[in-house]
């Protein structure tokens, strides 16, 4: 394996592992998929509807997050999504414990 794969997979590791996170921390207030990805975008957190709506599923069976469809007026119906409140006491341990990591790693 060549270093720029390795290093790529690598990346791909470390990106899926604080995707729930960026995930979690968004849904404060309830979105629904397409504004939750434009929420990331704008932040600089890239990614994709294939990735997304399997991680929201998989957060929602963890018991992180609650869903519920909407009927709008003119368009076709949203599943909204908001963080529960055990996705909000794992969020303040996750983000506690990234800080610890990244402080580490700085001091490294």
């Amino acid at each position: 394996m060549e270093n720029d794969e390795l290093v790529q997979n690598m990346l791909l590791e470390l990106r899926r592992g604080s995707l729930s996170l960026a995930v979690l921390s968004q849904l404060g207030k309830e979105q629904y998929g397409y504004s939750l990805l434009k929420a990331l975008s704008d932040q600089g957190m890239e990614i994709d509807q294939s990735t997304l709506y399997p991680l929201l599923r998989r957060l929602e069976s963890q018991g992180l997050l609650q869903s519920d469809w909407r009927i709008m007026d003119e368009a076709r119906p949203r599943r909204y999504y908001v963080i529960s409140t055990q996705g909000k006491a794992v969020l303040a341990k996750l983000k506690k414990e990234w800080s610890t990591m990244t402080a580490t790693l700085s001091q490294m």
